[in-house]
């Protein structure tokens, strides 16, 4: 074989070569960018995701939670539910925790009069709900208890579920409200209140923060325990020695109201003005009370001239702080 063919051959093979060279360089090309293209893919749908668990984390669950108000309460540093006819010449102040036998009392004893008198245009009632008791005893009764009623609140039916969770209230040391499918059962018994909204609000704890800023604003009042029952601003615990009776607030509510015209209908069925019972707290007429964690008073339901922690029983009066 000539030099030339030889060199010739050789040429040949080495363009080949080249060529195959080539190819796997483009294959390999080709490979690297689908791979890339997943992996950026792959981050995109992830990125994705964090977003979407950050925003569905942060939106219905903290955030909104945290800045929920039931409707028509008051808002600002003692957070309140009205009950009654806005415009009533007389306002009853009330503090108080569903698992206070005291409130229990209180609800007891002056319902009907109180009821009559809101209804009657007479007296507007704000209720400011607690949790000493799960304070103290632990437990989550209080709480779990005041996020329901205030969830009944939207429905227009505080008042009638206010006044069932008080004639169903369980023995203080059986936290039977911490329990939600028990606090729903007894919303069954108010007309119209299981709803799939309630039933949200009540399993979501929806206004718990609204709870726990009632809470603390109670901390910071001075008062010393629940019930704490104020009547235009004057300590019912306080007035006659803590024997304060239902037919004394009617008195009272009438006295206060002479020659100014009863409010008109409230615009939504409000938490019927129950009869109060004590839990250490300064406002609270009823005998008996709990003290607020920390607070070192007793609560305005005690006993006539006494001041100091746990329940006392009473009658319809309320007791002297």
């Amino acid at each position: 074989m000539s030099q030339k063919n030889h060199d010739g051959k050789r040429t040949a093979r080495e363009r080949m070569q080249e060529q195959r060279e080539k190819e796997r360089a483009r294959s390999r090309h080709r490979r690297q960018a689908v791979v890339a293209g997943s992996v950026v893919a792959a981050l995109a749908v992830a990125g994705g995701i964090a977003v979407w668990a950050t925003s569905s984390g942060s939106g219905k669950g903290g955030s909104d939670n945290e800045t929920a108000r039931p409707r028509q309460a008051s808002g600002g540093s003692r957070p309140a539910i009205p009950v009654g006819a806005p415009s009533a010449p007389s306002t009853l102040t009330v503090w108080e925790d569903f698992r206070c036998p005291a409130c229990q009392q209180f609800e007891t004893g002056f319902r009907p009069v109180v009821h009559e008198l809101e209804d009657s245009g007479r007296l507007k009632s704000e209720y400011h709900l607690v949790t000493i008791i799960d304070g103290n005893a632990g437990g989550k009764g209080s709480l779990n208890a005041a996020n329901a009623a205030l969830c009944a609140q939207d429905a227009g039916k505080f008042r009638d579920y206010h006044d069932v969770l008080y004639s169903h209230q369980p023995p203080e040391t059986e936290d039977k409200f911490a329990d939600k499918q028990y606090l729903l059962q007894l919303a069954g018994k108010v007309k119209g209140l299981v709803t799939p909204a309630f039933t949200t609000c009540v399993n979501d704890g929806r206004y718990d923060h609204f709870v726990q800023k009632s809470t603390d604003a109670f901390a910071r009042s001075g008062y010393r325990g629940t019930p704490t029952v104020l009547l235009n601003g004057k300590d019912l615990a306080k007035e006659k020695g803590g024997r304060f009776t239902p037919a004394d607030l009617k008195k009272m509510v009438l006295d206060a109201d002479k020659g100014k015209q009863p409010g008109g209908k409230s615009a939504s069925p409000h938490p019927g003005a129950p009869a109060r019972h004590k839990h250490a707290g300064p406002d609270a007429p009823p005998r008996t009370g709990h003290s607020a964690p920390g607070a070192g008073h007793s609560a305005p339901g005690a006993a006539p001239g006494t001041a100091h922690q746990g329940t006392r029983h009473g009658t319809g009066e309320v007791p002297a702080s």
